[in-house]
């Protein structure tokens, strides 16, 4: 297992360079950047234009521009952002636990109601429980998730029983931890829950897709016939089996944290990597967008290198030679 995480590491460095190579090239596709932005601000003289294009290379060819930020970024440098003229690292890191908060919430929610849910259905097959839980995951993967977030937030102004946007109340500063704590919760309700619907309802029609096939096995009836606890017959010898295919759902899962929340942020006004990746795009600021897709880039990876371990864990009949 050690050779085989070691391998996959090495084999991770040209992949991400690769995915980089052509999100630069498909970035500089695009007409404009910011620079010619400031070009249309009379107060920005074109000497100053000029000078900061030629501190970061941005007056040479493209290939040449990807080489210096690839020799940058093995310092640990992911370039300047000049819109929000400062580091790209450190805006990353700014946003960046606000995000994985927000995406890590609605994980954990999404698996903790999905997976029940999904057992539930599988072992109450074809009753009326069954299907008024696949009626409400049909619905739940239908409606687009910047509508229910749309929504959501009129109904709490009329009710004005949860905040409408944000991170943080105005006095934050103010409280104490407990207090703290209670107002990011409160505030990580509807993106949680908007995030949070559509992979419920998905997961939950896999959990009970996987699982009905494993009730159907020779071996369960022949569990059953030994007389053994119907409790046991489905938690210990169906679930088991059952679970392979969602270990590698949770891998792309996790890998999507940083991803997958970037609507929602923007509509919620969470204070996450959508929103900077929104203005970053808009504004031509190609450092930042870099930045913020090698993040991305490095999350997948590692999220298919977990589901791969824990798989390898959880089913012995899997070896990574």
């Amino acid at each position: 297992m050690f050779t085989y995480i070691i391998r996959r590491i090495l084999i991770a460095v040209p992949l991400i360079i690769g995915m980089s190579l052509v999100t630069f090239f498909i970035i500089n596709m695009a007409s404009g950047n910011y620079f010619d932005t400031m070009k249309m601000d009379p107060q920005v003289s074109a000497a100053t234009i000029a000078k900061y294009e030629a501190l970061y290379g941005l007056d040479k060819p493209v290939f040449m521009q990807y080489l210096y930020w690839l020799k940058n970024l093995l310092r640990f440098d992911f370039g300047y952002s000049f819109f929000y003229n400062a580091p790209v690292r450190t805006i990353i890191m700014r946003r960046l636990f606000n995000t994985f908060i927000l995406s890590l919430s609605s994980l954990i929610f999404s698996w903790l109601i999905a997976i029940p849910l999904g057992i539930y259905s599988a072992v109450h097959y074809g009753s009326l429980k069954d299907r008024a839980v696949s009626f409400v995951s049909f619905i739940g993967i239908s409606i687009p998730s910047f509508f229910l977030a749309l929504l959501l937030l009129n109904l709490a102004s009329l009710g004005n029983f949860l905040p409408l946007g944000g991170m943080r109340s105005a006095n934050f500063d103010s409280l104490n931890f407990m207090r703290k704590t209670w107002d990011i919760a409160r505030h990580l309700i509807i993106p949680t829950v908007v995030i949070s619907v559509g992979g419920i309802a998905g997961l939950q029609r896999i959990t009970r897709a996987n699982l009905l096939d494993v009730l159907r096995q020779q071996y369960i009836t022949f569990a059953r016939a030994k007389g053994l606890p119907e409790g046991r017959v489905v938690y210990h010898h169906a679930l088991r089996n059952a679970v392979n295919p969602l270990v590698t759902i949770f891998g792309y899962n996790f890998s999507g944290l940083l991803s997958g929340a970037a609507l929602i942020e923007i509509i919620c006004a969470w204070p996450g990597l959508g929103s900077v990746m929104f203005t970053a795009v808009r504004s031509g600021d190609n450092y930042l967008v870099m930045g913020s897709f090698l993040m991305s880039s490095a999350l997948l990876l590692f999220g298919n290198l977990l589901a791969d371990i824990i798989l390898a864990k959880v089913d012995p009949r899997i070896r990574h030679a």
